[in-house]
């Protein structure tokens, strides 16, 4: 299982429209990847470490999927779409991980 990771980082005078991104880009990427993808959630940052700071991230959006090859086959197929919507909602240039994805089970104490 793999986790792909798209980072929209946080910098002064960027423009992020989380409305958007969650009402229209996540339905829109979570429709035209379904055949590639197991899951989806987006985060969208509220403050850094500290009370007071900026989030590191304006947002970031997850997908899951049994394989970098069966998420990349899906986003080949959609992908210029998907892309061509981002100036929509921000002015910053997305950043991607793919990522091996290992699940910890939670213990009682």
């Amino acid at each position: 299982m793999v986790k792909v990771s798209v980072f929209y980082k946080n910098a002064a005078g960027s423009r992020f429209d989380a409305d958007y991104f969650l009402s229209v880009h996540m339905p829109l990427a979570v429709r035209l990847l379904a055949a590639g993808i197991k899951s989806a959630t987006a985060e969208i940052g509220v403050r850094g470490t500290a009370d007071g700071d900026a989030p590191p991230f304006a947002a970031i959006a997850n997908f899951t999927s049994e394989s970098a090859d069966a998420f990349m086959n899906a986003f080949m197929e959609v992908g210029a779409r998907l892309q061509a919507d981002i100036p929509n909602y921000t002015d910053i240039e997305p950043l991607i991980q793919v990522s091996s994805l290992t699940e910890f089970s939670l213990v009682s104490a």
